[in-house]
C-alpha cells in the first residue's frame, strides 16, 4: 500500500528558512548581493508577504558549488 500525502510529508525534514539578511550573515557579504542571486536566479528564494526566505539547505549548495581550487 502506498503511503498517503500526509505520510510522506511527515517523514521529511522541515527545511530551515532564512531571512535575506541572516543570509548575508551566514556568507559575509551584503543584503544587497543576496537580493542579486536571488533576482539572478543564482539563489533560489521563497517570496513571503514583500520579503524572501531561503532555505539553509540551498545557502549551503550555492557555497558548495562557488568553491573553487585557487592556484
Amino acid at each position: 500500500m502506498a503511503p498517503t500525502s500526509r505520510e510522506r510529508t511527515e517523514s521529511l525534514p522541515d527545511p530551515k528558512f532564512l531571512t535575506i539578511a541572516e543570509v548575508a550573515a551566514v556568507m559575509r557579504v551584503s543584503k544587497m548581493t543576496v537580493y542579486r542571486l536571488v533576482h539572478n536566479g543564482d539563489l533560489p528564494a521563497v517570496r513571503v508577504g514583500r520579503s524572501f526566505r531561503v532555505t539553509e539547505d540551498d545557502v549551503n549548495e550555492y557555497l558548495r558549488k562557488s568553491f573553487y581550487s585557487a592556484g
